[in-house]
């Protein structure tokens, strides 16, 4: 599996969700509404779901092995952790013009 593009789509700053991703796979799977959460201790992130008719969330979409796991969700911190940075530099950049 490889991951060839991440995308965020939405970043908030209220609340425990922080941001909306999407993800590529191997240029031919896109998986769509994967959340980025706060939890008590650390960022986490939470995997597309829906609610059954009993009101269970229930996962459409998730990696069936832990280590696709720590791969997917390396991955996207990365990348949040990127785009947090650059998004910072951006804001110091335009203040100081």
């Amino acid at each position: 599996m490889e991951i060839t593009d991440i995308k965020i789509r939405k970043l908030l700053t209220e609340g425990r969700l922080r941001a909306v991703v999407s993800v590529t796979v191997d240029n031919m799977l896109a998986v769509h509404d994967i959340k980025i959460v706060q939890g008590d201790n650390r960022l986490f992130i939470a995997m597309p779901s829906r609610k059954d008719e009993n009101g269970i969330f229930r996962d459409v979409v998730h990696p069936i092995q832990p280590e696709a796991r720590k791969i997917l969700e390396d991955s996207i911190m990365d990348t949040y952790q990127t785009y947090l940075a650059q998004a910072e530099a951006e804001e110091q950049a335009a203040h100081t013009e």
